[in-house]
């Protein structure tokens, strides 16, 4: 949600009591920095509470996935969301992370991951493969050609289609839902992406963009159900220490 676009809802709002309900997670916040909302006329300071029950993630994929991010996020108005003491109401496979010699290597290994998931009954439209920007899309599509599997990429119209496996990059991917999905090219220098570091001025800044890069791989990783797959070609992702046991 964009500054003027709470502006806009703010002022359908004014003068209601309860005029506004929201829906978020601030686990979620990858498309822009931080700002206030009370600033521009939504205060929602002890009007909040947390939800705890996870319906659409295993318990497996969702610990996992919370190691990337704090036990407790604070927005710009001090609202604060403990991420301790929620769980999922059904199990799953443990999560796979594998860092590969070479990219023809990783290709290789998730092409047959992503083979073994139809074989055990996932249809392909149940499959995904997310990659930090469109500069690794190939090396999503090299894999969908080693398992022989029918492929999409998405497009800003995210819409996905019947019998196709879909690939993205992982600022597409909020929103979706996948019963399997593999996150590709977790390599040192893509994410965090390096070009972003490089662009930093201050320590402040460079702490922000360490927060939504791991964000970023945070939705990417929950956008599966059931099965998750993530990759990288060494040397790997420094995030990816957080997500093994």
């Amino acid at each position: 949600m964009s500054v003027a676009q709470l502006r806009f809802l703010a002022a359908l709002g004014a003068g209601r009591p309860n005029g506004l309900f929201f829906a978020g997670d601030l686990g979620q916040r990858i498309f822009q920095q931080p700002f206030s909302w009370k600033a521009l006329g939504v205060d929602v300071r002890g009007r909040s509470r947390i939800l705890r029950i996870n319906y659409r993630t295993s318990h497996q994929i969702r610990v996992r996935a919370d190691r990337l991010l704090g036990p407790e996020l604070a927005d710009v108005d001090g609202i604060k969301q403990d991420r301790r003491g929620t769980w999922s109401v059904f199990n799953g496979p443990e999560p796979e992370i594998r860092v590969l010699d070479s990219p023809e290597a990783e290709a290789e290994t998730v092409g047959q991951w992503l083979t073994a998931r139809v074989a055990e009954g996932v249809k392909a439209e149940g499959l995904a493969g997310f990659v930090r920007s469109q500069n690794e899309v190939t090396r999503a599509q090299a894999a969908l050609q080693a398992s022989g599997l029918p492929h999409k990429v998405l497009d800003e119209d995210v819409e996905t289609t019947a019998g196709t496996v879909s690939i993205s990059s992982m600022h597409l991917a909020k929103g979706l839902e996948f019963r399997a999905v593999a996150v590709m090219a977790c390599d040192d220098e893509i994410i965090p992406s390096q070009e972003r570091i490089e662009s930093i001025g201050d320590d402040a800044d460079l702490e922000e963009v360490y927060a939504t890069e791991r964000h970023l791989l945070y939705v990417a990783c929950t956008r599966a159900r059931d099965h998750l797959l993530v990759t990288g070609v060494a040397p790997a992702s420094e995030f990816l220490d957080d997500l093994r046991m």
